[in-house]
């Protein structure tokens, strides 16, 4: 997505807020580091605006230790508003018959440039917040999994991370996903 240069400078106001007022978030990681990784990187911009756009508040959650990588996530109180009532993937989106939801989660991140959150992932996003009170959220599902026509969700409930299992194909108004984005 080419951002316009007002909606490049209004996205850095809100990322560079957002990462000063959550500064636990990303301890040793200076927003000057973060900045230059944007800069050398500016097609990252478009990905964290959909990000931004469909209600998942990126911020900085940390560094790839292997690529040095800057980590974005999701990190809005509840599952992205923008990104629910999706099924898993395609092939899930494709075996209904009715009612069928208006896409997938897989699909939904591909295009915006962001991956799932892995489970572990997303227990180590936990760590830095209390997310998912009240919504539940897609999460990377294993292959052999899928292949039996599962996908893996997780929520917080009672101070506490839980994953669960559901058809692919289902989708619920309280449920979406949290995305990954590498820049």
């Amino acid at each position: 997505m080419k951002l316009t240069k007002k909606q490049i400078e209004s996205l850095l106001v809100v990322l560079k807020d957002r990462f000063a007022n959550n500064a636990d978030r990303h301890a040793g990681i200076d927003w000057a580091d973060v900045e230059s990784r944007l800069a050398s990187r500016p097609e990252r911009l478009g990905t964290l605006h959909e990000m931004e756009r469909t209600g998942g508040e990126p911020d900085v959650i940390g560094r790839d230790r292997e690529t040095g990588e800057i980590l974005f996530c999701d990190c809005s109180t509840e599952s992205p508003a923008g990104r629910r009532s999706l099924c898993y993937d395609r092939e899930a989106l494709d075996s209904r018959k009715e009612n069928r939801p208006g896409g997938s989660a897989v699909e939904m991140a591909a295009a915006m440039g962001i991956e799932l959150l892995t489970e572990a992932e997303y227990r180590a996003l936990q760590q830095l917040g209390s997310f998912d009170a009240k919504t539940s959220s897609w999460v990377k599902t294993p292959p052999e999994i899928r292949r039996l026509g599962g996908a893996l969700f997780c929520d917080r409930r009672y101070d506490t991370v839980f994953v669960y299992h559901n058809g692919a194909q289902s989708y619920y108004a309280a449920r979406g996903f949290r995305g990954l984005a590498r820049v």
